[in-house]
């Protein structure tokens, strides 16, 4: 194939077309999720990336060194369950929600960047959110307040 490839394509052509194969494979960050939605967490707005494919929730925030002051990342799982993050390859302090299907928040938990520890939800959760540790605290919010605009699930 090498063979053919030679005899068809001049080495610079080649040259070119492998360097803008390999810029174009880079052009697009690893973590890109393709949908960003607003939501309200007990009427506090907050700007979330959705992870909703089982890639995407892997990815999840990990080797993000940055995030918006008012950005987080929502995970919509596929079915309700004692759901549970974790911390490796992630270098932001995060805090998680979990939230049930009615948008009710579960529990909230600090996690620590680069930790193997697991932070698992109090109740059969549908979403979890996380943003910046501290955020939902700074705000007041705790279990039992609402999250209102979460994509509809089945």
């Amino acid at each position: 194939m090498d063979a053919i490839v030679a005899a068809l394509v001049p080495r610079a052509a080649a040259r070119a077309l492998a360097a803008f194969a390999l810029a174009f494979a880079f052009a697009a960050p690893a973590h890109a999720v393709s949908k960003f939605i607003p939501v309200k967490v007990a009427g506090h707005a907050l700007r979330v990336e959705v992870a909703a494919t089982v890639e995407q929730r892997m990815q999840g925030l990990m080797f993000r060194t940055k995030l918006g002051a008012d950005d987080g990342m929502l995970f919509v799982f596929d079915e309700p369950g004692y759901h549970s993050m974790w911390m490796k390859n992630t270098p932001l302090p995060l805090s998680v929600a979990f939230v049930d299907g009615e948008g009710r928040i579960l529990n909230i938990l600090d996690m620590e960047p680069q930790t193997l520890d697991s932070h698992y939800a109090a109740g059969p959760a549908r979403f979890a959110i996380e943003t910046h540790k501290g955020w939902f605290a700074r705000r007041g919010i705790k279990a039992g307040d609402k999250v209102t605009g979460l994509p509809k699930v089945k």
